[in-house]
């Protein structure tokens, strides 16, 4: 692959002055940042807080599909990573976010998802890892990712200063799919199988009956292939800097057997459950809020404990 050519620009296309919801906490300042490539712009957005003074910057690196920089798509609206971003900013911590290449305002650059792969998300978050480290404002810089995320971080942080992930699979995706797909009906099983086996073994498979084009379609099998190829328990152990896992028990996409299996093969890593949090974040199942309502609520904050633990991290190192 070709390695991207970094253009570090700061948009002002928008600024916007948030008060904290407690008007005695510091306000924070949010601009357009865009990281140039080879083949588009990736467009983010930087997150400070009103301080002068050298302070860490996190890059938080979202999840799988069409998930954008604030943890929303199409389908849901949860703010998740946009809350996480703010809360970070009201303790001293910068952070970007990002639409990913083919997703959101980074959309234009992926016209052919056959030519996508698992490799330019991992370099796509080393290019912003390298531009956030010539910055001078930054003391350290630290990786956040969330859920696929946290494996295209895990990667691309051997540059970095410290590692954090939150709801992280602890299996390669070719595993988790074949783990999920059991739950439905045998038929479904037989079939999907031999195609995840012929992936993982980096062939591609011609003949994909069209109820599991959403999965298997030709045109995203590239990826796949791509994605098989990595192993989070493998990759983890590369790793030479302080390292975080945290993780919900009200998950319903990764389970906290997920971060044992993370957490045993990095046995210096930190391990967090955070009780009654879900994937995106919410603190779910308790005062009447279901699971569901945690991914499609973007009024309601993320887990203060999740972001204490992430905070006292940061600032411990």
């Amino acid at each position: 692959m070709k390695k991207s050519i970094i253009l570090f620009s700061i948009l002002f296309l928008y600024t916007s002055i948030s008060k904290a919801q407690n008007s005695t906490k510091p306000a924070l300042i949010e601009n357009g940042i865009t990281l140039q490539t080879e083949t588009g712009d990736l467009s983010g957005t930087l997150c400070m807080p009103v301080n002068p003074k050298q302070m860490p910057v996190a890059l938080i690196i979202a999840g799988s599909g069409p998930t954008d920089r604030n943890g929303n798509n199409s389908m849901m609206q949860n703010n998740s990573l946009k809350f996480l971003a703010h809360e970070l900013a009201k303790s001293g911590i910068a952070s970007v976010r990002y639409d990913k290449r083919g997703i959101g305002e980074s959309s234009s650059i992926v016209q052919n998802e056959t030519t996508l792969n698992f490799e330019d998300y991992i370099q796509d978050a080393a290019d912003w890892i390298a531009l956030l480290k010539k910055d001078n404002r930054f003391s350290k810089v630290i990786v956040i990712g969330h859920s696929e995320g946290s494996l295209i971080g895990m990667i691309a942080a051997k540059s970095a200063d410290l590692y954090i992930s939150v709801a992280g699979a602890g299996d390669a995706a070719d595993k988790i799919l074949k783990k999920q797909l059991a739950l439905q009906p045998q038929y479904i099983k037989d079939m999907t199988t031999p195609i995840i086996d012929s992936l993982k073994s980096r062939k591609q498979v011609k003949d994909v009956v069209p109820m599991l084009n959403s999965l298997f379609r030709p045109s995203v099998q590239p990826y796949l292939i791509s994605w098989f190829k990595y192993d989070p328990q493998t990759e983890i152990k590369k790793l030479n800097i302080p390292i975080l896992i945290v993780q919900g028990t009200k998950d319903i996409q990764v389970s906290t057997e997920d971060a044992k299996k993370l957490a045993a093969a990095s046995p210096e890593a930190r391990l967090i459950l955070i009780e009654n949090m879900n994937h995106v974040f919410k603190i779910v199942e308790v005062n009447g809020i279901s699971n569901m309502e945690g991914y499609n609520n973007p009024d309601l904050p993320v887990a203060e404990e999740m972001v204490n633990s992430i905070k006292s991290f940061i600032f411990n190192f």
